[in-house]
């Protein structure tokens, strides 16, 4: 019983962290400046249509919730960290639209069993730390026959490098935490979702980005907004060599990637459909 009670506060610490991590900065602006088209895209790729029940899982500020209502849906978006939470009120306001926005866990959604008729993740349930139980949850909630439907950065493309360039300069992760761009890989969520779903059916493809003329440019503007970004230099911010190197391995990753004012940032769009057995 101690076991399990310390492995219940390990994991609300791990939660709270992650809230915290996600309310630095200002995500929102990173989903409306650098990548608006990603929302629309997996809710065209899914096939959302008007009526139907939809949930957006680790919405953040909505940049797939947003789309999903504004093509007739009746959405509901979830996320850990209310902050994102409210600036997805806002932003839906500004665009004309309603919808329900709810605090909640990935790994623990608090919704009934196939209560939607589509759930989607725009680079959100990635970040999940318990890969297993996100994917659980996503099916859990879809209906028979619903469509499940994923945006994730790929490991090999720009962002699962960038990821890959800060992982020296962060703290471990906890035990049993996952890296977030393993979503990206093709097979690993064939693994994750299973036999419970079916015309599983994945595609890598390319993100432009056109937001930054620099790299060092790219680098200051995840470094004051990207909240993992932040947190990382948040943990070494006592050790000048280790911040001049981040800023270099970050500076250097942007500039291979940067032609011409433009990036291309791979990410793997998946739509499933739940079985109906």
């Amino acid at each position: 019983m101690t076991e399990l009670s310390e492995a219940i506060r390990a994991d609300q610490a791990l939660k709270a962290r992650h809230r915290a991590m996600w309310a630095l900065g200002d995500y929102p602006l990173v989903a409306t400046d650098v990548i608006p088209d990603l929302g629309p895209e997996l809710i065209r790729g899914t096939g959302v249509q008007p009526g139907w029940r939809v949930l957006d899982v680790a919405a953040g500020s909505g940049n797939a919730a947003i789309p999903a209502a504004l093509a007739g849906a009746d959405v509901v978006a979830v996320d850990l960290t209310p902050e994102l939470l409210e600036a997805g009120r806002r932003l839906a306001s500004v665009r004309g639209v309603r919808l329900d926005w709810r605090e909640g866990d990935a790994e623990a959604l608090p919704f009934a069993d196939a209560a939607f008729d589509a759930v989607v993740s725009c680079v959100g349930v990635m970040f999940a730390p318990h890969h297993q139980q996100a994917a659980d949850e996503l099916v859990r909630v879809c209906r028979p026959g619903g469509s499940i439907g994923l945006v994730n950065w790929t490991p090999e493309g720009f962002v699962g490098q960038m990821f890959a360039a800060m992982r020296p300069y962060a703290p471990p992760p906890p035990p049993g935490a996952q890296s977030p761009p393993l979503w990206g890989d093709e097979e690993h969520v064939r693994s994750l979702l299973g036999d419970r779903v079916s015309a599983f059916d994945a595609r890598r493809r390319g993100l432009r980005v056109d937001r930054f003329a620099r790299a060092e440019e790219f680098r200051e503007f995840f470094k004051s907004c990207y909240g993992p970004t932040l947190a990382v230099y948040r943990a070494i911010a006592d050790d000048p060599d280790k911040v001049a190197a981040l800023d270099a391995a970050l500076t250097d990753l942007a500039a291979r990637h940067l032609a011409d004012g433009t990036m291309e940032w791979e990410y793997l769009l998946v739509k499933a459909e739940r079985n109906t057995g």
